[in-house]
């Protein structure tokens, strides 16, 4: 009789356990803006703390929060999925086939580019800012006051090599405590900023969003200014959908009421004590500096920089994630991947992308040297992404007829534009870095796609029935080889030259022959592989259909369809050109391992067969 009642209980800890769970994984970044948002914006947006520019400014970011974290993101954004997938190229793919024009295709192709590419920008120094701003309260610390910006500067650049050195780990281990650590802050969060309330309660008025637009119009183009530094309290805010595939929509939902509630009574606690202390520039740590005596403060100071260490493995796990899925859709060139867990399928180590993500942000640490300066170079690019992914879901409400939510969404994409508009007159400040590492992973995909289009076309790939009637004539006459020959191709239907080079030009045919394509589908996970049956003698097609997000095993799959390959072919292309973006494309394809070597197949059976083109 006990049993039915034990199953009952199970579900309810296990949903507990799935929202403690995304608090670790989705909710790091959002989680740590209030170490620094209400301080930068006191302390750089040329207002003075009184009740009435306080009151306005939480009433800015409850409301922020609100619309551009829960309306856009919690309800819109992740309504829209694919197989409970999220994220800039899942909204992409689910508008790719209601666009009718080339030149729509076109726009939403160069927009899903933008996305990526401020993507990461936003990844760029969002680690830099979130290890600066907890090293910073260090200086609290009786003995440490004098503490200078050369130490200060070296503890976060040591803490930044730490956590990418680490990377090559993976964080499957580590994983199961962040979850709870981010409960813990959370929830100190909440007890802080109630115990800061009792002192000055009159802030809750802020939850009229009158103050919000009296402010504004009052302080004209202050007000404009300081919605540069409100934005700071949504940023991650993205995360809720980006990672919706890892951990689900309803776990992630029900995290993030809670954290929501912890936010606004963080945010609400910090102007209750600016109110009385308005000389704060740390708001957070000092209001808790204030409340607790040393022996708990130093904890806490050990704990906000652990969350940020979490906020900032999150940013780099989904730039990792990010990119395997440029890979896999033929956005971006194909990078040394290493795969770090056997269980969690978006546990993925690129070290090319560690290595340059982390000399770029110490880079970012020693230039900007302290919060309050990279605060200048913030906002730009998670505005910007934020406006591509309202963009995208008002056309695809739009095209859907769904005429309350395309009206929604659309108000929502004019106030991300506002905010993006906002953080334009940083540009010169230092929001100029944010565009120079966007520059970067968009000149690789222009140059990476656009050059993989034109090999194509120079390659001149046999359409199949043309290449199945000279191969017949090949396969009677010549000599066979024993044993099963694979051959990579991109495409079956049009042929790859080598393919014809190695069999027509060089002889080499085996007795059995085999086309082996990997095709990747819109949805992000399963995989199949299948023969297509024997279009000639001895010659056969087997197509692997895989989810975009998925980690292939190509081998596995061979073995499961009882192939057993005598020699693997494939094809390598040598590019020749004087044009300097052709040189940049030869040069991305030299660095490149090639489609086998990324899926590491065995390299005793590997044959390459080397074209030389001219772009």
């Amino acid at each position: 009789m006990n049993i039915p009642s034990l199953l009952t209980e199970s579900e309810p800890v296990k949903r507990c356990k799935d929202a403690i769970k995304s608090l670790g994984v989705v909710f790091g970044d959002i989680g740590i803006s209030p170490i620094y948002t209400i301080g930068i914006i006191f302390s750089t947006c040329l207002i003075h703390p009184t009740l009435d520019t306080i009151l306005g400014v939480l009433s800015l970011i409850i409301w922020t929060l609100f619309f551009l974290v829960m309306v856009a993101y919690a309800w819109l954004a992740m309504s829209l999925g694919k197989k409970g997938e999220g994220g800039t190229i899942v909204l992409k793919e689910l508008l790719l086939p209601l666009v009718r024009s080339k030149r729509q295709t076109a726009f939403l192709i160069g927009l899903t580019y933008v996305g990526i590419s401020l993507f990461f920008g936003d990844g760029v120094i969002t680690p830099a800012i979130s290890i600066l701003s907890a090293v910073e309260g260090v200086v609290l610390v009786p003995g440490c006051h004098a503490a200078s910006k050369a130490i200060l500067i070296g503890v976060a650049c040591v803490i930044t090599i730490l956590l990418f050195f680490f990377q090559r780990r993976g964080t499957e281990r580590v994983s199961i405590a962040f979850g709870p650590l981010m409960l813990l802050w959370f929830v100190t969060l909440a007890i802080s900023g109630v115990c800061a309330l009792v002192y000055a309660p009159e802030v809750l008025k802020a939850f009229n969003p009158w103050y919000a637009v009296s402010f504004m119009f009052h302080q004209g183009w202050r007000g404009f200014l300081v919605l540069t530094g409100v934005i700071l309290c949504a940023t991650g805010g993205e995360a809720l959908y980006a990672d919706m595939g890892h951990l689900g929509r309803k776990p992630i939902l029900r995290a993030w009421y809670f954290v929501f509630i912890a936010l606004i009574l963080s945010y609400a606690g910090q102007a209750a004590f600016l109110l009385h202390h308005p000389t704060a520039k740390r708001v957070l740590y000092e209001m808790i500096f204030c409340q607790v005596p040393i022996y708990i403060f130093i904890p806490f100071l050990i704990l906000s920089l652990l969350a940020t260490i979490i906020a900032s493995q999150s940013m780099i796990s989904g730039i990792f994630s990010v990119v395997y899925q440029g890979i896999t859709t033929n956005l971006l060139p194909m990078f040394k991947v290493n795969y770090t867990s056997n269980k969690l399928r978006s546990q993925v180590y690129i070290s090319a992308i560690n290595w340059g993500l982390m000399v770029a942000v110490l880079f970012m640490i020693i230039k900007f040297e302290k919060v309050d300066n990279l605060a200048e170079a913030y906002g730009f690019a998670v505005t910007g992404t934020m406006t591509v992914t309202g963009i995208m879901m008002t056309w695809i409400f739009y095209l859907r007829r769904a005429w309350l939510r395309t009206v929604v969404a659309g108000s929502i994409t004019f106030m991300c534009l506002t905010f993006f508009f906002a953080n334009l007159q940083k540009i010169p400040q230092g929001g100029y870095w944010s565009i120079i590492i966007a520059l970067c992973p968009l000149s690789m995909m222009l140059i990476y796609t656009t050059g993989q289009r034109r090999l194509a076309r120079s390659l001149q790939p046999l359409p199949l029935d043309m290449f199945l009637e000279e191969y017949r004539g090949v396969y009677e006459t010549a000599q066979k080889a024993k044993g099963t020959a694979l051959f990579f191709v991109r495409d079956i239907d049009m042929v790859h030259s080598y393919v014809a080079q190695v069999m027509f030009k060089n002889n080499i045919v085996y007795e059995d022959n085999i086309l082996i394509s990997v095709v990747t589908r819109d949805d992000p996970f399963g995989v199949i592989g299948f023969f297509k049956g024997s279009l000639a003698p001895g010659f056969r097609v087997f197509e692997i259909h895989m989810g975009y997000m998925e980690v292939l095993d190509i081998e596995k799959i061979l073995r499961n369809a009882g192939i057993e390959a005598t020699v693997m072919f494939y094809g390598l292309e040598e590019v020749v050109s004087k044009n300097i973006i052709w040189k940049v494309f030869a040069f991305i394809k030299r660095i490149s391992p090639s489609f086998v070597q990324f899926y590491k197949l065995p390299s005793n059976k590997l044959h390459g067969v080397v074209t030389s083109v001219e772009l």
